[in-house]
C-alpha cells in the first residue's frame, strides 16, 4: 500500500500513513487493552483509520471468543466495542474514508445489510465518534468545540450516552486523582466531571433512529 496520497498533501499537512506492520507492532505494546471490548481508544490524527481498523478487529475477535455462541449478546457487545473507538481527522476525505472502513468491517463481521438496525446504529455512532476537526485546536472543521459521546452498555440491550467536551477530558487527564482533590476547588472538580448532555437509555434500534436527531438533556 502507498503511504502517501500525494506529495502536496505531505507538504501541506505532513500526511504520511502508518504501514500495517508498524500498526500491529505498536498496538501489541498495549495488547491487553486492544483486546478489551470496553477499552477506549482515541486517535487524534486518525487518517483513514489504519490504527482504528485494527483496534476494531481485535475487539471483534474478543467478542467472538466471549459471546460467539450467544447471537443476541454478540451483536450488542460488538456495537459496544465500536462505541469505544474515537478519532479526529483534519481532512474531510480521510474522515469519510475512516468511517466507511470501520463500518464495512463491522457490517461484514456481523453479516449486516444497510437496513439492519445494528448497521444504522453503528453508522450513527461513527458519525459521533469520528470527528472532522483539529485535535490541537480541539475544534471541529466548522469551529465548534469537539464533543465526544461516552457510551456505556447496560444489560439487557440498553446503551447509556453522556457527552463531554474534549477540552474538559484533556484537563481531567492532566491531573492525578490525589492532585485534583488536593488543589482544585470542589466547583472546579465537579465541572471537570460534568457531562454537557445526558440521554435516556437507548436500544440499538433507538440509536439507529438518531440519524434524524437524538434528544438529550443538558447536565
Amino acid at each position: 500500500m502507498s503511504l502517501i496520497k500525494s506529495k502536496q498533501r505531505v507538504a501541506d499537512h505532513g500526511e504520511v500513513f502508518t504501514p500495517p506492520w508498524l500498526v500491529e507492532a505498536m498496538l501489541d505494546l498495549v495488547k491487553g487493552e486492544t483486546e478489551r471490548i470496553d477499552s477506549r481508544f482515541l486517535e487524534p490524527a486518525c487518517g483513514s483509520g489504519n490504527f482504528l481498523v485494527e483496534v476494531l478487529r481485535r475487539k471483534l475477535a474478543t467478542v467472538e471468543l466471549k459471546y460467539g455462541r450467544a447471537e443476541f449478546e454478540r451483536r450488542q457487545q460488538a456495537l459496544y466495542g465500536l462505541m469505544c473507538i474515537y478519532g479526529i481527522e483534519l481532512l474531510a476525505d480521510n474522515i469519510a474514508e475512516c468511517r466507511a472502513n470501520l463500518l464495512e468491517i463491522f457490517a461484514e463481521h456481523l453479516g449486516l445489510d444497510e437496513e439492519d438496525d445494528l448497521y444504522r446504529a453503528a453508522s450513527y455512532v461513527l458519525s459521533q465518534n469520528l470527528v472532522h476537526g483539529d485535535a490541537l485546536k480541539m475544534k471541529t472543521h466548522d469551529g465548534h468545540d469537539i464533543v465526544f459521546a461516552e457510551w456505556g452498555y447496560v444489560r439487557p440491550a440498553k446503551f447509556k450516552r453522556r457527552d463531554f467536551r474534549l477540552e474538559k477530558l484533556t484537563e481531567r487527564a492532566n491531573w492525578s486523582r490525589d492532585d485534583m482533590f488536593r488543589q482544585l476547588p470542589k466547583a472546579d472538580i465537579d465541572d471537570l466531571f460534568k457531562a454537557i448532555r445526558q440521554y435516556p437509555l437507548m436500544t440499538a434500534a433507538q440509536i439507529a433512529a438518531c440519524g434524524a436527531g437524538c434528544a438529550g438533556d443538558g447536565a
